[in-house]
């Protein structure tokens, strides 16, 4: 697990490499994603916490992207760290980039986490995740249901084959786009996941609608990279990014769940230890 003494800001000039080197062991291969529009790179700052990195920009006061070196090692203090803390605004940016709390209010849209906080090791770390400059505006029902089960499923990963590099981060439709709260806020249009998993040496991503009928779908991060212009793993060969390695099924959300009839029955049984061992060996079989 990293253990950060400092938090940093690096601003665009600097460069890519220039990131990679403030936030150490962040990044597949070393290098930060990289924003292949010269436009969405204008007014962009890097942020350094202590177990991810975000990308923020100035015209839609969140991140661009959210990147993690998620581990194994790093999941089970996580699981041991209880949820306590809540939103707030990042006082390290300039009031211009900064989202605040009044921008979600009575918006009807759920502040939803890039990097999630169920994968922050540590009080610390977690508190982090709850920063608004790691939060997008999402659907109530895309946050609690599919994103969540992507995000669980991603964890799954994580533990199968001990370490993954994710990046996070949200889309926006520039023909058709929506603006939320106080501040006016952009919507994305989608908010996806991209995953290298170096063990298997393999790529892929979630990609999923933000809308009250939300869907995910898998699609390689070459795809993905032609939807956002965002590439999430620069460092590695166009090739890699061509094909999907076996990704493991989008998980049903225990909130989802709970909301069906015999809810509480059937989220019994998607919790229990056999299930969840079950749930591992697919995994497993699906990244082989």
């Amino acid at each position: 697990m990293k253990n950060f003494t400092h938090i940093s800001i690096v601003f665009l000039m600097f460069g890519a490499r220039a990131y990679a080197a403030q936030c150490p062991g962040i990044f597949a291969k070393n290098e930060a994603p990289a924003i292949l529009s010269e436009t969405s790179r204008i007014g962009t700052v890097q942020l350094c916490n202590a177990n991810y990195a975000v990308l923020v920009s100035e015209r839609t006061k969140g991140p661009l992207w959210s990147a993690e070196d998620l581990t194994e090692e790093s999941l089970e203090i996580a699981d041991k760290t209880p949820r306590r803390s809540s939103f707030y605004a990042d006082m390290r940016l300039p009031a211009a980039m900064r989202a605040s709390l009044s921008d979600y209010r009575s918006t009807g849209y759920d502040r939803g986490h890039m990097t999630p906080s169920g994968d922050e090791p540590g009080l610390k770390s977690q508190r982090q995740s709850f920063l608004l400059s790691n939060i997008v505006p999402q659907t109530a029902e895309l946050n609690r249901g599919p994103w969540e089960g992507v995000e669980s499923a991603v964890r799954g990963w994580a533990r199968q084959e001990g370490e993954i590099f994710v990046v996070t981060g949200p889309g926006y439709d520039p023909e058709h786009q929506v603006a939320m709260g106080k501040g006016r806020l952009p919507v994305p249009t989608v908010t996806w996941k991209a995953i290298y998993d170096p063990a298997s040496n393999g790529t892929g991503a979630y990609v999923c609608l933000n809308t009250g009928h939300p869907t995910c779908k898998v699609t390689t991060v070459a795809l993905l990279i032609q939807l956002v212009n965002i590439d999430p793993f620069p460092g590695l060969p166009a090739t890699l990014k061509e094909h999907v390695v076996g990704m493991p099924p989008i998980r049903e959300s225990p909130y989802a769940l709970s909301k069906r009839p015999n809810g509480k029955k059937l989220f019994k049984a998607w919790s229990s230890r056999a299930t969840q061992k079950a749930i591992r060996a697919l995994v497993k079989a699906l990244v082989q």
